[in-house]
């Protein structure tokens, strides 16, 4: 059995946060030793726009390089960022309880999303929140941001920008809820399919090195969702949002797919009982089909 963990991650504030946590849960749930491995990816390489930085991969490759290399034992993800298609040779053996999924908007003054003043700069590098904003207010001025999480914040506090859209579970993470000046709910605003949950990735067959850390309600409601964006064939920088939830013994999904100016949305929810066989995939594919036969293809460029 093995008695040392070597735990893979990205070295921003973030990541390091989120594999804190997940070392503290390995460490207590089986009695490990652990040591951080810090790796750099392609999107911490990068500098160009996340919607024009190739999206899917960006910054998982380099971990899951590393973890088949036997550089490491584990690695943790940001879901959302995680490709949808499964790995020949790597899996993800446990995704923790989810943090907060919805987004956040950190706005000068302490103004909501309606208060804005009319042309007010928006910062984001996702296209999805960028449809969505547009579609909320067409007035706004949204520009394509990229870095951290204080770099971002930074350039509403200089002026630059009047407000940014981040994701909730990473401000909370970081101790940085107070700079929220509103959440935006997930019934008008489905966010990035897992957004809030990690990934906890594995070679095949050493799932049983952090198998205690998975909650099989967040994997049913994370898997739901992503099943949806693999069914779309849609990346995980396309304009879809997604959520799903277990309540009552029912999983519940509903999806959006909006075009790029925000002018078009399409929707679709559908529940069904849980835990049961194949229900994951089973209203996933209840979303999807909805979705492409409402015209989803021609939003995300998917083949129906």
């Amino acid at each position: 059995m093995t008695t040392h963990v070597r735990i893979g991650t990205r070295g921003s504030a973030l990541a390091l946060t989120q594999t804190g946590t997940v070392e503290s849960d390995l460490v207590d749930a089986t009695g490990v030793t652990t040591e951080i491995v810090t790796i750099t990816t392609d999107g911490d390489r990068s500098r160009e726009p996340l919607s024009r930085a190739g999206g899917t991969g960006l910054f998982t490759g380099a971990l899951r390089d590393a973890l088949q290399e036997d550089r490491c034992d584990v690695v943790v993800h940001s879901l959302k960022d995680l490709p949808t298609a499964p790995h020949d040779d790597l899996v993800v053996a446990a995704i923790p309880v989810r943090e907060d999924p919805r987004d956040a908007l950190c706005a000068r003054d302490g103004l909501t999303l309606a208060e804005l003043p009319q042309g007010a700069r928006v910062g984001t590098g996702s296209p999805r929140r960028m449809a969505q904003l547009r579609r909320k207010r067409p007035d706004l001025d949204v520009v394509d941001i990229r870095g951290n999480v204080d770099t971002r914040l930074a350039r509403v506090r200089e002026g630059d920008l009047d407000a940014v859209v981040l994701a909730a579970a990473g401000l909370n993470r970081l101790g940085r809820a107070n700079v929220i000046t509103e959440h935006l709910e997930l019934g008008p605003w489905p966010t990035a399919p897992g957004q809030g949950a990690l990934a906890i990735e594995v070679r095949r067959g050493d799932e049983d090195l952090v198998a205690r850390l998975d909650h099989p309600e967040t994997r049913a409601a994370v898997e739901a969702e992503r099943h949806v964006l693999a069914l779309l064939e849609a990346g995980c920088s396309a304009p879809v949002g997604a959520h799903a939830v277990v309540d009552a013994g029912l999983l519940l999904l509903s999806a959006r797919v909006y075009s790029l100016d925000g002018q078009t949305v399409l929707s679709s929810a559908h529940g069904i009982d849980w835990p049961d066989e194949d229900a994951v995939l089973r209203v996933a594919e209840g979303v999807a089909r909805e979705l492409l036969d409402a015209g989803a293809a021609d939003l995300t460029g998917a083949r129906p």
